[in-house]
């Protein structure tokens, strides 16, 4: 009897954990539409058909249940042609076998399950008047399905999951470069949120690709400043799911030597340990008050089991004022810690006091109603300036409420 009362706990136990990464799933999934194509918010235009690597299977790049990684690409043409951008898709991690199994049955762990077709909007945009510097490009959106930053490796014969994003990484970067980005005058890395971090963990190893070629080579990483912060409980929330997904995935390996050499792996998958050792131009695009970091890292559910917060993360309104002292406490230390690790002057960044996460995929980027703005330039200008060195950029917010630019989502 008491055994089928333990199983009957685990099995309910099973059940809550399923709808908790079943309610995390579904917000990353928030830009699925009906039709079946995944459109970034603001997209005009053309879709843009997905192209799946079968080849990349013979090096083992597979998503975490064995299909070969996938990407959308929309080419270049006239001054744009021999110039591009690679994009790296974000949507979360998995940190345990439990977790990365869930994911496995979504278009974030096979490539079965992915869109057949994409709008592609903000950064990716191939609307002059959206996109001014990068219209013409040759623009690539690397879908995600490895469930940690493309930068596993490793494989779990008991679940049999996959965990190999750094060979997608690899094999789609080695793809894309024998169709032509090999000779290309500039290329751009950039990526948002999981794919932001993912930017800040290759952007040498990307940069190396071009080595002695006389590519113009830099990255940007929008929403991918991911804090080793202490929750309101006074514990690392992420910091313990980072280590899961390090431990998990076998990520230790593929993180920058820069920085494991005398650092461990978890802290090694935090940016703020990485970035400084960075020798690739790189450009930090992030609300000062991210909303992803706010629900996740600062005041989770796990962290706030009375729910004193769960007001205060759904509408900064409703926030009272010990909540929004350590809003903007987080807010300084967000700062402050960009300023220190930042400090190479062929680095840029952009920090602005919006409520949000992600700013280089949407319509925050540029559009006809008014996009968030620093020092009277907006998000496309002040990456656009920086990449092809028109100017200097490295703008800092003042602290909420002063910035009436801003697109907030809370």
């Amino acid at each position: 009897m008491e055994e089928k009362v333990g199983m009957a706990k685990l099995w309910a136990l099973f059940l809550v954990v399923l709808v908790l990464v079943g309610s995390a799933q579904a917000a990353a999934d928030r830009n699925v539409s009906r039709g079946g194509m995944r459109r970034l918010a603001g997209a005009p235009g053309v879709p843009v058909p997905i192209t799946v690597l079968t080849s990349a299977v013979a090096m083992g790049a597979v998503c975490m249940d064995g299909t070969p990684p996938a990407y959308h690409m929309d080419s270049g043409y006239g001054a744009g042609k021999n110039r591009w951008i690679v994009h790296l898709e974000g949507g979360s991690w998995c940190e345990s076998v439990g977790s990365c199994l869930y994911r496995k049955a979504s278009r974030l762990g096979s490539s079965n399950l992915m869109n057949r077709q994409m709008y592609f909007g903000g950064i990716l945009s191939s609307s002059p008047t959206e996109n001014p510097d990068f219209f013409s490009w040759n623009r690539v959106m690397i879908r995600y399905c490895d469930g940690a930053s493309f930068a596993g490796e490793g494989y779990d014969p008991r679940s049999g999951l996959f965990f190999r994003g750094q060979r997608i990484f690899n094999a789609v970067i080695q793809h894309l470069l024998s169709m032509g980005m090999s000779s290309a005058d500039q290329v751009l890395l950039s990526g948002s949120s999981a794919g932001a971090l993912a930017v800040v963990l290759h952007c040498d190893q990307f940069g190396g690709f071009f080595a002695g070629r006389g590519t113009t080579v830099k990255c940007l990483a929008d929403a991918g400043f991911f804090l080793d912060a202490v929750n309101v409980a006074g514990w690392h929330t992420l910091r313990t799911y980072f280590g899961g997904v390090v431990a998990t995935h076998g990520v230790a390996q593929n993180l920058p030597r820069s920085c494991t050499s005398h650092l461990d792996a978890t802290s090694c998958f935090f940016p703020q340990n990485v970035i400084g050792g960075i020798k690739t131009p790189i450009f930090l695009l992030n609300a000062a008050y991210d909303t992803w970091q706010i629900r996740e890292s600062l005041a989770p559910d796990v962290a706030d089991p009375g729910g004193a917060w769960r007001a205060c993360k759904s509408s900064r309104f409703a926030c009272n004022a010990f909540q929004m002292n350590i809003l903007q406490a987080f807010r300084n230390q967000m700062v402050g810690t960009v300023l220190s690790v930042s400090r190479s002057r062929s680095n840029g960044f952009f920090i602005n006091s919006c409520f949000t996460h992600g700013q280089s995929e949407y319509a925050t980027w540029k559009n006809a109603y008014g996009s968030p703005s620093l020092q009277n330039k907006a998000i496309w200008k002040s990456v656009g300036d920086w990449y092809f060195g028109r100017a200097e950029v490295r703008a800092i917010d003042c602290a909420y409420p002063c910035d009436n630019s801003c697109h907030h989502d809370m």
